[in-house]
């Protein structure tokens, strides 16, 4: 892992003490919330429909036990014993007193953390392949392109106040487990035909009242050009982008309105204007960061696959975890695990303390002291032993973290919706429960297959819905909670927008709705077909007729 340098330190350090000066005077009053809103937000402390609400920035989803162990402590010492882990690998706590604030993050820089830029119109907290470092398809660690990208783009002067806020994302797989295209940023690590590294950059994707995927706008760029032409494209976002109008203010608004073509041309003129030796990348300094990340040799196991069949027979429940909860690792004898933080009727991605401990205990027996965050909101031990699958599972079971359902209809993405959101027409959680509580059967879920159910409690999409298989978004209607349901949407690879398929529902009618589409996926689907598959094949005509048959 990276280890912050004495510059790191000093910057975290600085920024405890002016935040604590800044708290002192508004608590005395020499503040009003006017003056010090932006002040709290620079330090990502938003105020919430019922308290404060403190985001912290887990650079590329990638922890330590010992930083794993300081979150645990945070929730149960500043928060309420919990912490939640959101779509953009970072954690939030939902109830944080103010004047304690400056010692949370106190607390927090003794382990690397921070809550930097995790607010406010700037270059956001950078996201990566959770699986990077382990994967079996990955071309290279995209941690140490995103940690360029991350010393780069902190407190950068020219880019803190931007038209809106800017998420960038990486990955090193075809598979792309995180979600590039639907970044103002997506860069896909590459090779030309020379095996030249390079960057395929993909920009102006994003969700929100505007999903658009991201088009292509260069195919290679040579790796040692990435922060050169980075900082071409946020200089033309910066000179062109809206901020007149906060809604038509992200660079994907720019970029359909410019077309994709003469905004690349535009960040080609810009890129040539710079100079090159100012912003290029330097071989030394990435192989100082390829060494930082480099895991220790881990031994190939060339007896685990007649092992893992003795595992799995030891119990049904053992076989499904392993079906879907663990992936191929890059080293014979080993696999990535996810630890599910969807347990059946829970609430998605919030983790207690107890069991934040307990995770932090496990990385360090199983996974070299490693945690990755998921964009899904779960967590993964990249690097485990399959001679340790038997143990670790059953003391994840013991812990609850052991739902055998990643990927399948109960592992729902959600926002925190109305329960805690001061922006949110509806509420999120309440309905991921019941529908989770509806596909309770794990059998049945295994039966269904890979089922991507996300939801969101505005417009905002903080919950991803529109990328999902099976999308929902609350809305206010006449003050009444309604749902809409889209169908259809990609979230990773071939990234999609779903369709609207109808009129809403109220907070019944849309579970029974999710299970009318699963059901009508059942009846239609061929052998060994998924369900984005029948979707395409067949259309939204048959899952609309049943939905909307009785109405």
């Amino acid at each position: 892992m990276y280890v912050y340098d004495s510059l790191d330190k000093t910057l975290l350090n600085q920024r405890v003490a002016e935040f604590r000066d800044q708290v002192k005077r508004r608590l005395d009053g020499d503040l009003t919330e006017d003056q010090f809103k932006p002040l709290r937000l620079m330090n990502g402390l938003y105020l919430q429909l019922h308290a404060y609400m403190l985001r912290v920035a887990i650079p590329y989803g990638t922890l330590s036990s010992d930083q794993m162990r300081k979150l645990a402590y945070i929730a149960k010492t500043y928060d309420r014993g919990y912490g939640h882990f959101t779509t953009r690998q970072n954690i939030q706590f939902n109830w944080i007193e103010l004047s304690t604030a400056p010692d949370l993050l106190y607390d927090l820089s003794e382990v690397d953390l921070h809550a930097i830029q995790t607010s406010g119109n700037c270059i956001r907290n950078v996201t990566a392949d959770p699986y990077a470092g382990a994967a079996a398809d990955e071309l290279d660690d995209p941690r140490i392109w995103s940690e360029v990208i991350r010393q780069w783009s902190t407190l950068h002067p020219e880019f803190s106040f931007l038209p809106r806020k800017f998420k960038i994302a990486v990955t090193g797989s075809k598979a792309d487990r995180a979600a590039i295209k639907f970044h103002d940023i997506g860069l896909k690590i590459v090779r030309n035909n020379e095996g030249v590294l390079g960057f395929a950059v993909y920009v102006g994707g994003g969700q929100g009242r505007t999903p658009i995927v991201a088009p292509l706008i260069k195919s290679f760029l040579p790796a040692q050009d990435l922060l050169r032409y980075l900082d071409a494209v946020l200089r033309v976002y910066n000179r062109h982008g809206r901020r007149d109008n906060i809604y038509k203010a992200r660079i994907k608004i720019l970029v359909d309105s410019m077309g994709a073509d003469s905004f690349a041309a535009e960040v080609a003129a810009e890129f040539d204007r710079l100079d090159p030796e100012l912003l290029s990348v330097r071989d030394e300094d990435v192989s100082r960061l390829r060494d930082m990340f480099a895991q220790p040799f881990l031994r190939p196991d060339p007896d685990a696959s007649s092992s893992l069949e003795d595992l799995v027979k030891k119990s049904p429940r053992l076989g499904l975890w392993f079906k879907s909860n663990t992936h191929p690792h890059k080293t014979h004898g080993y696999s990535i695990v996810t630890i599910s933080l969807k347990p059946i009727g829970g609430i998605p991605g919030d983790a207690t303390a107890e069991q934040m401990f307990a995770v932090a205990d496990l990385a360090d027996r199983f996974s070299l002291g490693e945690i990755r965050v998921t964009y899904t909101q779960n967590l993964i031990l990249p690097h485990v032993r399959q001679a340790d699958l038997f143990v670790l599972w059953q003391e994840l079971e013991r812990l609850n973290l052991a739902t055998p359902n990643v990927g399948l209809a109960s592992d729902i993405i959600a926002c925190p919706g109305l329960d805690y959101c001061s922006l949110a027409n509806a509420r999120s959680i309440p309905i991921s429960q019941r529908i989770s509580d509806r596909f309770a059967d794990l059998n049945a879920q295994h039966d269904v297959g890979p089922l991507d159910i996300r939801i969101s409690g505005c417009i905002n999409a903080c919950g991803h819905h529109h990328a999902g298989h099976i999308g929902i978004l609350g809305v206010d209607k006449k003050g009444e909670e309604r749902y809409q349901l889209t169908l259809g949407g990609q979230g990773n690879g071939e990234s999609e927008v779903g369709k609207i398929v109808g009129p809403g529902f109220d907070e019944d009618g849309i579970v029974d709705a999710v299970e009318t589409v699963v059901s009508t996926y059942l009846t239609l689907r061929t052998k060994g077909e998924e369900f984005s598959q029948t979707l395409a094949r067949t259309g939204q005509g048959p899952f609309k007729e049943r939905l909307y048959d009785n109405r």
